[in-house]
């Protein structure tokens, strides 16, 4: 299954794609994102997606401080890109929480883990990454199985301009390193490809 969009008008506002995107009732499991302004509907992942989504959650939870937390469905908003999106994993500070009925602003995210979908990796490889790059997240890693060749896992970093540095990128079977604060090696070998 793809992922669907729902209508708005051209001339919405930040405030108006927020209330839609509060508003959508989508079915129970599926991810509403606002992507470059246009809320989406995604299916829910696979069970090799949710398996590598896992693996990495594990690994990070061994080198995080106490007071940090890894979400699997916390928002995280761009406003600048007309993006709010539910990365796969995102780590954050107990001290960065929004007041209650905020969005979380993504600049506050300690790293933030997407994982494609055959149906949007196009989202997560271009738009994501630039709102991520604008938002100043410190570290992307982009695990793509969907990769054209290879399944690849691309560590991102360096946000200037909107625009990210690759850090590192290896095809899965490789070992990736996560720098400081996280000091992490990912072995990509024990991913599931489909």
């Amino acid at each position: 299954m793809s992922a669907l969009t729902v209508d708005h008008e051209p001339e919405q506002g930040w405030d108006d794609l927020v209330r839609l995107w509060k508003e959508t009732d989508a079915p129970e499991g599926c991810k509403v994102e606002i992507i470059e302004g246009i809320v989406t509907v995604s299916p829910s992942p696979s069970w090799d997606h949710n398996s590598t989504a896992s693996i990495i959650q594990r690994r990070l939870f061994a080198v995080i401080p106490e007071e940090w937390h890894i979400f699997q469905t916390q928002e995280a908003a761009v406003p600048g890109r007309m993006g709010l999106y539910i990365p796969d994993l995102m780590v954050a500070a107990e001290e960065d929480r929004p007041a209650p009925g905020d969005l979380f602003p993504a600049s506050r995210a300690k790293l933030v883990v997407e994982i494609t979908s055959r149906s949007n990796a196009n989202h997560d490889r271009i738009a994501k990454a630039h709102g991520y790059a604008q938002a100043g997240v410190p570290l992307y890693l982009l695990l793509d199985a969907w990769h054209s060749g290879r399944p690849t896992a691309t560590l991102y970093g360096e946000p200037e301009g909107g625009t990210f540095r690759v850090l590192q990128s290896v095809e899965y079977g490789g070992k990736l390193t996560l720098p400081p604060p996280f000091d992490l090696t990912i072995d990509t070998s024990t991913f599931p490809v489909s």
